[in-house]
């Protein structure tokens, strides 16, 4: 696996893939907590009866074995930039699904994330 090799296409799909699970992560999380305020008991007993909870811990534990596949793949480098992409998208999927507020800032603070994650891998195709 050539440390600076430009990302082929398929590549570029497994990193996009785990780049779309971190915010239906994060997603999760939040419905959990959200869920969380409604349970009754002591907090292990919250805990383990959290349905939503147990699905964000199974998820992020799939998305880790799917992490470590691409990591096979895919050097740390190249594949670690797509997780600009995911951390964007948390905060629009914030304000999609629990209506929370997003500005212009966001948007512009993500402008420039894309600007970035292209920057790099303009360099990766190069290098």
């Amino acid at each position: 696996m050539p440390v600076n090799a430009a990302v082929t296409w398929k590549e570029a799909a497994l990193c996009a893939g785990f780049a779309v699970a971190l915010p239906i992560g994060q997603t999760l999380f939040k419905w959990a907590a959200q869920y969380n305020e409604k349970l009754s008991g002591n907090v292990v007993v919250r805990l383990i009866t959290n349905g939503p909870l147990i699905g964000a811990f199974a998820w992020y534990g799939l998305t880790a074995l799917f992490w470590f596949y691409i990591l096979t793949r895919v050097p740390l480098s190249t594949a670690y930039v797509f997780s600009i992409l995911g951390s964007g998208l948390v905060p629009l999927i914030a304000w999609l699904v629990f209506k929370e507020p997003i500005g212009w800032r966001f948007a512009a603070g993500y402008a420039l994330m894309i600007l970035g994650f292209a920057v790099i891998m303009q360099g990766q195709a190069r290098a």
